[in-house]
């Protein structure tokens, strides 16, 4: 059993969909230091003026699996428009799982592998997690414990992306 287990609303398949946040009432998303598969270390601050989606899932998350070709679709369609997608693994078998699943499915955007202090600052009980953060590095939705609604989700990143 995982720490992070699949969300029960994923077994009744309902979307999530928050309102985005309004730009006064955001918080500080935290900060996090984690390697990617290069064996890199990312920050949320190297992706400060981009607007970023950072997701937390699993190998073994059907519902996270499901989600990762519509963040692919949103990463080719809004990359060059100051968007970007990351995907946060928090496999507790790390790269020795997580390496031949990116090469068995081409995972178009960068991977991270997770730490319990990175869940723990974002509140990761269940999985998957999704978090819509802004150009300043603030949460503008949160999409919790659930499949996200990919119209919703691809509407709040229009209206985030739109504001400079």
């Amino acid at each position: 059993m995982s720490r992070w287990p699949a969300s029960p609303s994923l077994l009744a398949n309902r979307p999530s969909a928050p309102l985005c946040i309004p730009p006064n009432e955001r918080k500080p998303a935290p900060d996090f230091a984690l390697q990617d598969a290069s064996g890199k270390t990312a920050t949320l601050k190297e992706y400060r003026g981009k607007v970023l989606l950072l997701d937390f899932w699993a190998t073994w998350c059907t519902g996270c699996k499901q989600e990762i070709p519509w963040f692919s679709e949103f990463q080719r369609t809004y990359g060059a428009k100051g968007f970007a997608v990351v995907g946060v693994s928090l496999d507790e078998g790390g790269w020795n799982v997580l390496k031949p699943f990116l090469a068995e499915n081409k995972v178009p955007y960068r991977m991270l592998l997770g730490d319990e202090p990175t869940a723990k600052r974002y509140g990761i009980e269940n999985l998957p997690d999704t978090f819509l953060i802004d150009r300043k590095g603030r949460v503008a939705a949160a999409y919790r414990a659930g499949l996200v609604d990919k119209d919703d989700l691809e509407t709040n990143i229009k209206a985030i992306l739109s504001k400079r």
